[in-house]
């Protein structure tokens, strides 16, 4: 990294780099990084479960592919393990009516 401030001194790059050091143990860039990896986990958890249901059931239709980008991360989770015992579209459509 260091190569890449070749106008800066050593003591300068040394600052720099505490107070990136030093703003990573504040309260608010540990929330902020926790809500990114949150929301990093629901987008990964939503496209695993679009492409199993797809595989599963065939095209989705557009209404249950909107319901399901609505979900929370809690009922992604649910209906990855439901999932598992879908046969047909129907079975989808029951799980999100119930959920509703």
């Amino acid at each position: 990294m260091v190569y890449k401030f070749p106008q800066l001194s050593r003591e300068e790059i040394y600052q720099m780099l505490k107070i990136a050091t030093e703003a990573r143990q504040t309260r608010f860039y540990q929330e902020a990084r926790e809500e990114g990896l949150q929301e990093g986990r629901k987008e990964g958890e939503r496209s695993l479960i679009l492409r199993l249901l797809q595989r599963r059931l065939g095209e989705l239709p557009t209404s249950a592919r909107a319901r399901i980008e609505g979900l929370s991360l809690e009922q992604l989770e649910a209906l990855g393990e439901a999932l598992l015992d879908f046969e047909v579209l129907a079975d989808l459509e029951g799980w999100l009516r119930r959920i509703s």
